[in-house]
């Protein structure tokens, strides 16, 4: 598995760069946003390690250009940015975690390492005619693929395994985001709209309901 590392604290990217090497991954480090970005666009990696604060590029603009090529690399944001507003902002560039610096090595490691655990088999979802490739990680409506970021596509799939069943918000943060603790569940509402406006899904069409207070739940039954 190869990682790549955008940090611009020397001590960090150094300190980063062995700990996974010693794990068995395979490391590449660039110190300046451009250099990462270039990096990232040109060579193929697992997983990306990505810093906000960086000299040329920031890791924002890093993430949402690595996007726009519709690379579905996953990307964790470690940064001592930590507003609920910021989190948002990077989720909606298209991260797929974030990470409060300081940080322990070992949490990181095991976040690292969920983000590796992909399907392995070519299990297809469906919910009315919006069809889920689990194996590729394509959505298709209508046999004409969407697109979606790393996160909506992992909280559209979650709400369609469970389909039929409320999920609640606190379930959702739990289980999409690994979040295990009090977590303001307003940017579920964020990606639920931008899920919504890519499929089309109006209320005459809602196929995932919001169940106020509660959560939401998908189903075919739309009647």
């Amino acid at each position: 598995m190869k990682i790549l590392i955008v940090e611009d604290e020397i001590g960090i990217s150094n300190f980063l760069s062995q700990g996974l090497q010693e794990e068995g991954f395979t490391v590449d480090v660039a110190n300046q946003g451009d250099l990462g970005l270039q990096k990232a666009l040109t060579e193929k990696y697992d997983l990306i390690l990505l810093d906000w604060m960086l000299p040329k590029l920031s890791g924002l603009e890093i993430c949402l250009k690595i996007r726009e090529q519709n690379k579905v690399v996953p990307i964790l944001f470690l940064t001592a940015k930590d507003t609920v507003q910021e989190t948002i902002e990077a989720l909606q560039s298209g991260a797929n975690d974030y990470i409060k610096k300081p940080f322990s090595f070992e949490e990181l490691l095991e976040r690292i390492k969920v983000h590796f655990r992909t399907a392995t088999h070519s299990e297809v979802l469906s919910l009315g005619t919006i069809k889920i490739d689990l194996g590729k990680r394509k959505v298709f409506q209508n046999d004409s693929e969407v697109i979606f970021t790393q996160k909506e596509f992992d909280l559209l799939a979650y709400l369609v395994k469970n389909k039929g069943t409320i999920c609640s918000r606190n379930k959702i943060i739990e289980d999409v985001w690994d979040i295990h603790f009090e977590y303001d569940s307003g940017v579920i509402d964020v990606f639920m709209n931008a899920i919504r406006k890519k499929l089309n899904l109006t209320p005459d069409v809602p196929l995932i309901k919001t169940i106020r207070g509660v959560g939401y739940i998908a189903e075919d039954n739309h009647e």
